[in-house]
């Protein structure tokens, strides 16, 4: 019998030559060795190949066990090192913004993407600039610096509207009040009262008491005013102010007054017809005026105040001028009138004020 058989290959327990610790000569060699040379193999970079199906179905081979640094005389597919892929060339990543105060990365920018039948903002880490964005951010800048702009317009207007007409509100009720203490029975009790002691808080400046000479009521407008002596800038801040060489009130010529064209003073005085009545009170008399005419002049015709404007006739006359349009003043609107009546202040207020 020979001392070694061959390897059957369906054979379960094929049993592992063993493997001497020298190799033996060539010439010491047995004619019949089956003596399988290992594949040594770093056992670092190994791994265990899948079994293969068997040949014949139905019978289960098992895979043999490998042993390190060994194969068995039927593994036809040796332990193979893995080669690992060469690593990808280094790509330089920007630094990503900071934030100059925080230190803290700043987010990417936003643009759109197309999500169904619309568009939703994503941070793109890179955003190309184009001649498009360009345009795009000029005019998006435009139209911001544009609202902006607006907006100050539009506050502005508002203070010229609403916050003058609370400014010279207040003032008028205050000359309104002062005045009925003048023409009281005693008269230097309001002026005692309305004196500043000597190191007191300043009043706010306003018109002079001593400028006040009239009282000027549209009943169809609901308004009335204290008139001040005067037409410049500061004399009519508050106040309608009165032609200082035109005639006072119930005397024959024309007594002629100028007022701003705000809410609070002659804003609506376009409303006026022929036939509407306008009445002025001073310390003695009322005066009622009916009008007579309305027009827009230049500011240069400044005929429209002299003793006969152009078109009246001679008489006891009254004018009120203002600015045309509203916000503007390259114009002027003219309001003419006539004396109709007068009564004495002793016996009360003339029926269009309702006495």
């Amino acid at each position: 019998m020979s001392r070694h058989r061959a390897p059957d290959p369906d054979d379960a327990t094929t049993i592992i030559p063993a493997i001497r610790d020298a190799a033996p000569e060539l010439s010491q060699a047995p004619s019949d060795a089956t003596t399988v040379l290992p594949i040594i193999i770093p056992s670092d970079v190994t791994m265990q190949l899948p079994r293969l199906p068997s040949p014949h179905p139905g019978t289960a081979r098992p895979i043999p066990q490998v042993v390190k640094g060994r194969a068995t005389a039927t593994d036809e597919t040796g332990l193979l090192g893995i080669i690992l892929p060469a690593p990808p060339p280094s790509e330089k990543v920007p630094e990503p913004e900071r934030d100059k105060w925080s230190g803290e990365p700043l987010p990417p920018p936003v643009k759109a993407i197309k999500d169904g039948d619309g568009y939703r903002s994503i941070h793109s880490e890179y955003t190309r600039t184009t001649v498009g964005s360009v345009i795009r951010g000029t005019l998006r800048g435009t139209g911001e610096l544009m609202i902006t702009f607006g907006l100050v317009v539009l506050l502005f207007a508002a203070y010229e509207v609403w916050g003058k007409t609370a400014i010279v509100d207040a003032h008028q009720n205050e000359l309104a009040q002062q005045l009925d203490q003048m023409w009281g029975p005693d008269p230097t009790v309001s002026q005692s009262a309305g004196a500043v002691p000597s190191g007191g808080p300043s009043p706010t400046a306003g018109p002079n008491l001593a400028n006040v000479i009239a009282k000027l009521y549209i009943p169809k407008l609901n308004k009335q005013w204290v008139v001040v002596q005067g037409v410049s800038q500061q004399d009519i801040r508050y106040a309608p102010g009165h032609y200082p060489k035109s005639a006072n009130a119930g005397q024959q010529g024309n007594f002629s007054v100028a007022g701003h064209r705000n809410r609070a003073t002659f804003w609506d005085l376009d409303q006026l017809k022929t036939g509407d009545k306008i009445i002025v009170e001073n310390k003695t008399h009322f005066y009622v005026y009916q009008v007579t005419a309305s027009k827009v002049v230049l500011p240069t015709q400044v005929e429209v105040v002299q003793p006969v404007p152009p078109g009246q006739k001679a008489g006891k006359l009254l004018t009120l001028t203002t600015c045309n349009p509203k916000f503007d003043n390259y114009q002027r609107l003219i309001v003419h009138g006539s004396l109709v009546s007068e009564m004495p202040r002793s016996e009360g207020k003339p029926a269009e004020l309702g006495g």
